[in-house]
């Protein structure tokens, strides 16, 4: 960890509501005019979607399950050594996954060079005097045999539906978005499945601040849900670490939030209307510690 070049992770699985954090944090980051350094989960991925679909095609032919989830298709080594040389210097280097035609567009003019979606943008260095690095993305709380990200994060956010949820929003979102059938989405969940369990919830037993969202209607067979349940159709579990994290205020939190409850002395449960709103109240302090940290002598 580091007091002069912080670095604050949020991670989660997709669709688990990260965006909604990255959203609250970047308000912040605003309001108090500080000047981030985005980091992107997939940008440390192996492969780009070109290469991982060989990769996976490869994997199949000799009965070894390769998904996005576990070590063999991610650069956990070289995300280790950004937020280490972040944190010693407030350098390193950073790229860019392109998932979309918008976004290679938009980067091929920023660089001046030709981008295509699927591929990954050339390595580039960081800009200089950067308030903290943020990353956003699956693996920022990753630990194995051979790295352990947790030493080198200051503040360490997990965003996560209950499972059964989280299958809903990935079955919805690759049937509408991406084309697949319901049985290719379960094969997918299945393949995943080792990965997630090894490489994916460790990492939400190290956070300092979990969210975790629960839904109010019945999600008991996700494989017929017919829609995803909104934010108003959901309770979020926000679970601190250590019930005095920077001197956090429950009293107050509860007064801020109407509907707002306690379930346990470290555990506050908001409606999920609220979720951003309760991001918003309770990150601020914290990352304002940070900053205070980083300019004190």
């Amino acid at each position: 960890m580091s007091r002069k070049h912080p670095v604050v992770v949020i991670t989660g699985s997709s669709g688990a509501g990260t965006s909604t954090v990255k959203k609250a944090l970047e308000s912040i980051f605003h309001r108090q005019k500080i000047k981030s350094v985005v980091i992107e989960g997939d940008s440390f991925h192996r492969y780009d979607r070109v290469g991982m679909s060989r990769e996976m095609e490869a994997a199949s032919r000799s009965g070894v399950r390769l998904s996005h989830f576990g070590e063999q298709a991610n650069q956990f080594e070289k995300l280790e050594q950004l937020f280490h040389t972040y944190g010693e210097t407030g350098g390193g280097q950073k790229r860019f996954y392109l998932h979309n035609d918008e976004e290679a567009q938009q980067h091929g003019k920023r660089l001046g060079i030709a981008c295509s979606a699927g591929e990954f943008t050339p390595w580039e260095d960081i800009e200089p005097d950067t308030d903290l690095l943020f990353y956003e993305g699956l693996h920022g709380l990753v630990k194995t045999a051979n790295v352990d990200l947790t030493r080198y994060v200051d503040l360490k956010v997990g965003v996560v539906p209950v499972v059964n949820l989280e299958w809903i929003q990935k079955i919805h979102r690759d049937s509408a978005e991406r084309g697949y059938s319901q049985d290719e989405v379960v094969d997918s969940i299945l393949r995943r499945m080792p990965d997630y369990v090894k490489y994916i919830t460790p990492q939400f037993s190290e956070t300092d601040i979990n969210f975790q969202r629960v839904a109010t209607v019945d999600t008991s067979n996700p494989f017929i849900a017919r829609d995803i349940p909104t934010l108003d159709e959901s309770f979020v579990v926000i679970r601190f670490r250590r019930p005095d994290i920077r001197n956090t205020d429950f009293t107050n939190l509860l007064s801020m939030i109407s509907g707002a409850f306690m379930s346990r002395r470290n555990t506050i449960v908001v409606p999920g209307g609220k979720m951003g709103m309760a991001m918003e109240i309770i990150l601020t302090p914290i990352i304002s510690d940070l900053l205070q940290r980083r300019h004190a002598r």
